[in-house]
């Protein structure tokens, strides 16, 4: 049994899956969020009319907890996925050959509205219920004008259970590694976005159908409800939880 187990320990997919893809997740947030913290950090002039919220950003007083929290909770996060790789490895995400390009278009558009849609009820549920709110989701909520720094500013269980959706498409379709490299640098680069507290008509992502921007996620800080979906605001007009300005649900 221990041979066994040793042996599991030492497949090339143990780096390829659990720790490669942590270390492109964090280092893609980093990247693509530095310039957007740099921007609120300044807060320049010629910015101000495009920013999502009417207030100082508050990224000087955070960034440093937020920094420790990135780096603890993704260790945690990936020690967990480390120690549960007897049956992490079963998910059946590979690395045979690479597949044809359509294939990288169509599963990554799926797993953006799956996630989407099963991020909505992980958030909203931890909004509905109080202990999750108030020892787990409080925790991103301490940021009530954000900058793309926060897209990350969680407690470890919001991060364990974002990270667990974010798979949830993978795994269904038993993807190549690489359609999942390329889908979470995408899926953090959404993360970033819908955090950056500036909403500018040149961002690309704007030109994308039903996506609202930073200033749909940014009234879910300001007003503490609503809003729960991270991509679509289809879900929040579907489920009748969207809130606009001026208006609460």
């Amino acid at each position: 049994m221990l041979d066994q187990l040793l042996s599991w320990y030492q497949e090339p997919m143990l780096l390829k899956f659990p720790v490669y893809t942590m270390l492109l997740s964090v280092g893609a947030f980093l990247l693509l969020a530095l310039p957007w913290t740099l921007l609120a950090w300044f807060d320049p002039p010629w910015a101000r009319p495009y920013k999502a919220q009417d207030k100082p950003f508050e990224v000087r007083r955070y960034i440093g907890k937020n920094l420790r929290l990135i780096a603890g909770n993704s260790t945690l996060v990936l020690l967990i996925f480390l120690a549960a790789w007897p049956v992490v490895r079963l998910f059946g995400i590979h690395d045979g050959p690479r597949p044809p390009w359509y294939e990288f278009v169509w599963q990554i558009t799926l797993f953006f509205i799956l996630d989407d849609f099963l991020y909505y009820w992980m958030h909203r549920k931890m909004h509905e219920n109080k202990w999750l709110l108030k020892n787990v989701h409080s925790v991103h909520h301490q940021v009530r004008n954000p900058s793309a720094i926060a897209g990350n500013y969680f407690h470890w269980i919001e991060l364990l259970f974002t990270a667990g959706l974010v798979l949830v498409g993978p795994i269904l379709l038993s993807s190549h590694i690489e359609v999942v490299y390329v889908w979470l640098f995408l899926r953090q680069w959404q993360a970033v976005d819908g955090h950056t507290g500036y909403q500018f008509r040149w961002n690309p992502l704007s030109w994308l159908p039903f996506y609202h921007g930073a200033k749909f996620h940014d009234l879910h800080h300001e007003t503490y409800k609503g809003n729960y979906a991270g991509f679509f605001p289809i879900w929040d007009r579907v489920f009748g939880t969207e809130t606009r300005p001026g208006r609460n649900v």
